[in-house]
């Protein structure tokens, strides 16, 4: 049975049914879903392949192209402008009036429309989503403070610079990228391996916000002896899901769109530099109680995009300093988020850097990295310094992408779980800058101290059952599952049949381990 949520009080009704609205309409079905399985060269790239293969990451029907010709229908009816398209959800995002929207549940290929909740209080206001960016000459050698301060150089020394690595930046726009002297090393080595508008639906990102450019600055840029990114030697695929001069829930809908080519692609991390509370229409806005890892469609996004295997590292936000919602904004309470705080280059808290905790207690951010006065090169090719954690963030994408060149084999949250133990509260946790600042440098040495099982051992979730295989002649006979603060929230002996009971948990990312083993597996519970 189709349904239609939207829950709207009758004296609003009256006055805004004239008004936009934004709703994703989902789809029954996707095409040729058991050929597309059987030959998965079809829908993804040999590397996003072998990357799903060397982490035991199953391919499943959410990587399954959708019908296009039911977008295109959706696209032809009266009164309604789509937006973007997903194809892990099997939705697509549309604007229209309430009237035209409800019409499509006639069409027999949807199965549900979801509006953005209009119900939502006005009271949130609308921020500047780049905040805290403030410009000022770069003095020499800048860049040198905010690398040592995470231990990054000792990875570089050793000779992980990102090379062989994929990161997709997703952002507002890459003014001048293509003619600025900052990048002339990133575009010599033919480092730019793709991309795209998702909100012009065009290949023109060399244009728009400069923020994308600052962002994308502090991973890859290069001024010989003056300046050098977090992880020069790495690939990169630039995305332009962020409409700089606006706030609307498509902007979610163009970034999920993004992580799913990233997902295609092969893509090791993604860094966001953006995040959603307020919208223009501030009856579409998220609160506070949204911050809960799974109600946007961002941090849904996300959270599918980490269950693939990427490393999403997200901005915490600028929020610090609010009195309405110093917290985290989405996508950085994702259950999948490795959010990002900011602090001076004397170690010290921004004052700007957003806290935690989520909503349902989880602790952000996870980490923090130098993001007051931040060195990065301009879209004129100038050393700069820019503020805000949207520059905390790249210094961490990069750093990871360098972490994962090291170990190659290791799953995204061994490495996660790597960072956070180097950090310097990891001991002890807060909710003004998580665990604290990572050392990259002791990061590897741990890595490479360690001993990790990699014996072929692949699972997945269906209906609350987590159903497992190991390798030929090996059972698992023991089975402990816990939640993010490290809590047991299931220890139990497992049978033959291959299966773990799990409907007595509550939805959330959890992490599990099996036998004496030293891996530990991620698992999404819904």
């Amino acid at each position: 049975m189709k349904k239609i949520i939207f829950i709207l009080f009758a004296f609003i009704s009256i006055a805004t049914n004239a008004q936009d609205f934004h709703a994703l309409v989902y789809f029954v079905d996707k095409p040729n879903v058991a050929t597309s399985l059987a030959n998965p060269q079809s829908i993804l790239t040999q590397r996003s392949i072998d990357r799903k293969m060397r982490h035991n990451i199953a391919i499943d029907d959410r990587d399954v192209p959708m019908n296009q010709i039911y977008v295109a229908q959706i696209k032809s009816q009266p009164g309604i402008s789509y937006k973007a398209q997903s194809k892990w959800f099997n939705c697509v995002h549309v604007v229209g009036t309430t009237t035209a929207i409800d019409a499509l549940a006639s069409l027999p290929f949807v199965s549900s429309i979801d509006y953005t909740d209009p119900t939502k209080s006005a009271s949130v206001s609308n921020r500047d989503k780049f905040a805290n960016m403030v410009t000022t000459p770069l003095v020499y050698g800048t860049a040198r403070n905010q690398i040592e301060m995470i231990g990054l150089d000792d990875l570089h020394n050793t000779g992980n610079a990102g090379a062989g690595m994929l990161i997709a930046v997703t952002d507002s726009g890459f003014p001048n990228v293509d003619i600025n002297t900052g990048f002339a090393q990133l575009r010599n080595n033919n480092g730019i391996k793709g991309t795209w508008d998702f909100v012009q639906r065009d290949n023109s990102i060399y244009e728009d916000n400069f923020h994308g450019s600052r962002v994308l600055s502090v991973m890859a840029g290069n001024d010989p002896n003056n300046f050098e990114g977090t992880a020069p030697d790495a690939g990169y695929y630039l995305f332009r899901t962020e409409e700089g001069a606006q706030e609307t829930p498509a902007e979610m809908s163009y970034w999920v769109q993004a992580a799913e080519r990233a997902d295609s692609l092969g893509v090791d991390v993604i860094n966001v530099s953006l995040g959603y509370l307020g919208f223009d229409n501030t009856a579409e806005s998220l609160d506070y109680q949204d911050m809960n890892g799974v109600t946007s469609f961002i941090s849904q996004g996300t959270n599918v995009a980490f269950e693939k295997g990427i490393i999403v590292v997200t901005s915490a936000g600028n929020s610090g300093n609010s009195t309405t919602h110093p917290y985290v904004a989405s996508p950085a309470d994702a259950l999948g988020a490795f959010a990002i705080g900011s602090v001076t280059d004397t170690r010290a808290k921004s004052s700007f850097s957003s806290i935690g905790p989520t909503v349902d207690g989880r602790i952000r951010p996870d980490i923090a990295a130098q993001g007051s006065a931040t060195a990065s090169i301009d879209e004129s090719g100038n050393l700069v310094t820019t503020s805000g954690t949207s520059f905390s963030a790249p210094m961490i994408s990069g750093a990871m992408a360098c972490l994962m060149q090291a170990f190659p084999n290791l799953t995204p949250q061994q490495i996660i779980d790597a960072v956070r133990a180097s950090s310097d509260q990891s001991m002890l946790p807060d909710n003004l800058l998580g665990y604290g600042i990572p050392d990259f440098g002791a990061a590897q040495q741990t890595l490479s101290s360690v001993s990790f099982n990699t014996q072929d051992f692949n699972y997945y979730v269906k209906d609350k059952t987590l159903f497992f295989n190991t390798a030929q002649g090996e059972n698992v006979t023991s089975f402990q599952l816990y939640n993010l603060q490290g809590q047991q929230v299931i220890k139990k002996a497992t049978t033959q049949d291959g299966f773990i009971d799990l409907n007595q948990v509550s939805s959330g990312l959890y992490l599990f381990t099996i036998d004496q083993s030293d891996v530990t597996y991620k698992v999404v519970i819904r």
